[in-house]
């Protein structure tokens, strides 16, 4: 049967087709990418992917929205798409569409994607962090998700792990996520630019406010020393966060996505070295492997696919 997944980002909605077997086992067969409007516009867009995915049948739809998502479908708060508030993304695009519509966290959606066909599969207890505009995570706990409550577990790149440090969209300040995702990483870039450093980076972007994550990956790959000691300090924040995640869920596995994973052992290596000494009783625990996730960027499109009921 075809299902309809729809991951919404940052910056770009990204809407995948897909067939399941009877094993369960998905194939995409199409996707469908467009920028991502302000929250006056999701639903507009998302019904519009809907549409053009599958215009003539009736498939069930499942979405993966960055922010608070309660158990109704109602995206709370989310401080990286414009600070929408209470848009009921679920019953909205079920009414507009007039299809099953299943709606939650995206990072969620990820982490059951890679759970079930990705590089989670066969881990009943795993943890994956998207490192995109900001931190997104996803927790499998005895083989099924975590949600909370009222569906908000999994937050976790709002824990503050830098009391005074910079301030946040979500209204905190030193949030896990402005030090250890892309938009941390471009932060920091900017700022040591400004102060006349990451000369080979700006040489890449024209100028220190025009200066972008991909272009200080790029430039530690080609040797540039400033941009390799920066990657090595967002893997560092990364590895603290790390530490006090596991010491809560105790995970088999840490897999991690998003745009900095392209980064690789530029971020991960120092990101392990910390997360290897800073965990409780570190030395006498098994060694939790961080690994890259599977899927790529369609994680959270195929996940969303698969929640649908």
């Amino acid at each position: 049967m075809h299902r309809l997944g729809i991951d919404v980002g940052g910056t770009k909605v990204l809407g995948v087709r897909v067939d399941v077997d009877g094993d369960g086992a998905p194939t995409v067969v199409d996707h469908l990418r467009t920028p991502t409007p302000g929250p006056e516009g999701i639903i507009d867009v998302l019904a519009e992917v809907v549409d053009r995915l599958d215009p003539s049948g009736s498939a069930p739809v499942g979405v993966g929205v960055p922010g608070l998502v309660d158990r109704d479908g109602v995206l709370c708060f989310a401080p990286n798409l414009g600070g929408a508030v209470g848009l009921e993304v679920e019953a909205l695009l079920r009414a507009r569409t007039g299809r099953p519509v299943d709606v939650d966290n995206d990072a969620t959606c990820a982490a059951w994607g890679e759970r079930q066909v990705g590089a989670g599969r066969g881990h009943d207890d795993m943890m994956l962090l998207t490192l995109g505009t900001g931190i997104g995570g996803g927790l499998v706990v005895d083989g099924r998700l975590l949600r909370g409550a009222h569906g908000f577990a999994g937050e976790l790149g709002h824990v503050v792990i830098e009391p005074d440090g910079a301030d946040c969209p979500c209204g905190q300040r030193g949030c896990w996520e402005r030090y250890a995702s892309g938009g941390g990483l471009e932060r920091m870039a900017i700022e040591r630019a400004r102060r006349g450093d990451l000369d080979g980076v700006v040489a890449r972007a024209g100028d220190p406010d025009a200066v972008r994550s991909e272009q200080v990956v790029d430039a530690a790959r080609h040797g540039d020393a400033d941009a390799v000691d920066l990657l090595d300090e967002v893997g560092r924040w990364l590895g603290r966060g790390l530490a006090s995640m596991v010491n809560i869920v105790d995970p088999d596995v840490i897999l991690i996505g998003g745009g900095l994973a392209s980064a690789g052992d530029l971020v991960l290596a120092s990101a392990r070295a910390v997360l290897d000494t800073a965990t409780l009783g570190a030395a006498l625990r098994p060694t939790i492997p961080v690994e890259l996730a599977a899927l790529g960027d369609r994680a959270g499109a195929i996940g969303a696919a698969l929640l649908v009921r």
